[in-house]
C-alpha cells in the first residue's frame, strides 16, 4: 500500500493509530526484509541499552566529553578509524570502502539545561557545570539521543555490507547544536580540509509528534535560519518615586519590545515570513529603584538571506532609535550584539531527494515525501554542513518518535504530545529502527548512484 505522507500526516490521528497497526510499510523484497531484521536485531542486542544510556548521561553543548567518548568507542568496536577533538568536542569516523563518492552522515550530541519531568523509568539526573560556571540539570530534550544511536546503526549496516557499496562515509558526531555552533565549529577546524569534501550530507531529526517509526522528508527549505541577538538597553537610574529624574531603562526597553513587532508587520514583506520572539527581558532589583540597564534576549527567524539582513539591520535601528527617542546620550545608546549563535537555513537540495525517494519507497513501503506547508519555523545548524563555498547537496528528513499509546491518547483527547525542549519530552526509543534503516538506505543509494 503506497501513501502520500503528506495525506498520512493529515489524517486523523485515531484513524493513523490504527493505520501503523497494520504491516502496510513493510516490504516484501527480501533484500529489503534483510535490512529491517539486521536493523532489529541490533536494536535488540544493543542499540536500546545505547540509547538508554546516552538518555541518562546527557551533557551540554561543547561540554559533551563523556558523550563524545562513549560515541567515539561505538565505531572503534565497529572497526572504524575515529579522529576526536575536531570543533571543539566533535568526532569524525571514517570508512574506506574502494573507489566512489564521500557521503557525509551526521548527528548531533547535546542536551539542554533542563531537569527531566517525562516520567520514564531511565530519565535523566544528571547535573553539569555549564560554560558560565553554574551547576544545572541536563536532560537529552530534543532527542539528539536517538540521533547518535541511529548514527551507530547506521555505521554498523555499513560496515556489515561494504560488498553493496563503494565509496568512504564521513560519520559526523556535531557538538553545540542547541545553541547553534557546533557544526560551524567543526568547520572552522578544517573538517572538510581535513577529511575531504563530502558529495553529499545526510542528517536526521526526531520528532515527537509523529508516529514512532514514521518517515518524512521535503524538498527546498526544512528549516528556518536562526540568530540569538542581545540587546543592552541603559538607561539613567534613580528613585522610584522621582521617575523624572531618571531615563528608565525598562521603560525604554518595553517601547522597544514593541517596536520589534513592528519590523515584522510593518518593514517586512508579508508573504516572506520572519519571526521575532523576546524570550528573556531581564532588568531591576526592587520595587521602588529604577535601575541603570535592562537585558533582552531574542531569537530571529527567517526563510531568506535577503530577509535575513533586512531584520537584522532593522533590529539595530530600531533599538538606536528608541534610545534617541527617550533621549539617551549617544554613550548610553543600546548596544546589539549578534553573530554569535547563528545558522542559514536548512534546505534539502531537490536532486538528491528525487534520488534517495525511490528507494525509501521500496524500503518503507511508502513514500515519505511532504508537501504540505510547514508549521513552524524551527531551525538546524546542519544547514552549515551544506551552505559552505562547496554546496554540498544535503538531504534532512525526520522520523516520528511519538508511541503508539499515546497516539492513541491523543486520539481520546487525553494527551498531548510532549514538547521538544520541554521537561516533559520523551520518544519511543524504537524509532531508532526507522531511523536507522533510513539513512543507510539514503546513504548506499547516494554512493553507489551519485
Amino acid at each position: 500500500m503506497m501513501l502520500n505522507i503528506s495525506y498520512y500526516l493529515r489524517m486523523p490521528v485515531f484513524l493513523l493509530s490504527l493505520l501503523l497497526l497494520i504491516p502496510m510499510g513493510q516490504s516484501t523484497d527480501a533484500a529489503d526484509m534483510d535490512i529491517r531484521r539486521a536493523v532489529t536485531a541490533h536494536y535488540d542486542n544493543h542499540l536500546e541499552d545505547l540509547f538508554i544510556w546516552f538518555h541518562q548521561n546527557p551533557e551540554l553543548g561543547f561540554l559533551e566529553q563523556e558523550t563524545s567518548a562513549r560515541l567515539a568507542a561505538e565505531l572503534r568496536d565497529l572497526g572504524i578509524d575515529v579522529v576526536e577533538g575536531v570543533g571543539g568536542t566533535g568526532l569524525v569516523g571514517m570508512i574506506e570502502n574502494g573507489e566512489g563518492p564521500l557521503i557525509l552522515v551526521r548527528a548531533d550530541m547535546d542536551g539542554l539545561p533542563i531537569l527531566e519531568d517525562s516520567g520514564l523509568a531511565y530519565r535523566s539526573r544528571n547535573r553539569q557545570i555549564d560554560r558560565v560556571g553554574l551547576e544545572v540539570p541536563v536532560m537529552h530534550a530534543c532527542g539528539h539521543d536517538m540521533h547518535m544511536t541511529t548514527l551507530v546503526g547506521t555505521a554498523k549496516l555499513l560496515m556489515d555490507n561494504r560488498d553493496k557499496w563503494s565509496g568512504k562515509v564521513m560519520l559526523v558526531g556535531q557538538p553545540a547544536e542547541e545553541i547553534i555552533n557546533g557544526a560551524k565549529a567543526m568547520l572552522e577546524d578544517g573538517l572538510y580540509e581535513r577529511f575531504g569534501v563530502p558529495d553529499y550530507a545526510i542528517g536526521l531529526h526526531v520528532s515527537s509528534g509523529m508516529p514512532s517509526g514514521l518517515v518524512a522528508v521535503r524538498e527546498g527549505i526544512v528549516q528556518s535560519s536562526a540568530d540569538s541577538v542581545d540587546i543592552t538597553v541603559r538607561g539613567v537610574g534613580g528613585h522610584g518615586a522621582y521617575p523624572h529624574q531618571t531615563i528608565d531603562p525598562i521603560y525604554v526597553g518595553s517601547q522597544l519590545v514593541i517596536a520589534l513587532q513592528g519590523i515584522i508587520s510593518r518593514q517586512i514583506n508579508p508573504l516572506s515570513p520572519a519571526v521575532i520572539t523576546v524570550g528573556s527581558f531581564r532588568g531591576g532589583s526592587k520595587h521602588n529603584i529604577i535601575s541603570n540597564e535592562v537585558n533582552l534576549q531574542l531569537t530571529v527567524r527567517t526563510d531568506s538571506e535577503k530577509t535575513r539582513n533586512q531584520v537584522l539591520g532593522s533590529i539595530r535601528d530600531t533599538a538606536l532609535n528608541i534610545g534617541r527617542l527617550n533621549g539617551l546620550p549617544d554613550d548610553l545608546m543600546p548596544i546589539v550584539r549578534m553573530g554569535f549563535e547563528s545558522t542559514p537555513t536548512n534546505v534539502n537540495d531537490r536532486e538528491a531527494v528525487r534520488k534517495v525517494l525511490p528507494v525509501w519507497a521500496d524500503q518503507l513501503g511508502y513514500s515519505p515525501l511532504v508537501t504540505s506547508p510547514r508549521t513552524g519555523m524551527g531551525a538546524e545548524d546542519f544547514a552549515y554542513f551544506t551552505q559552505t563555498e562547496h554546496n554540498v547537496p544535503g538531504v534532512f528528513f525526520s522520523v516520528g518518535g511519538a508511541p503508539t499509546d499515546l497516539m492513541n491518547q491523543i486520539a481520546a483527547g487525553t494527551a498531548s504530545a510532549p514538547p521538544h525542549h520541554s521537561a516533559f519530552f520523551y520518544i519511543d526509543p524504537n524509532s531508532v529502527k526507522a531511523g536507522a534503516e533510513a539513512m543507510y538506505t539514503a546513504a548506499i543509494e547516494l554512493l553507489n548512484n551519485p
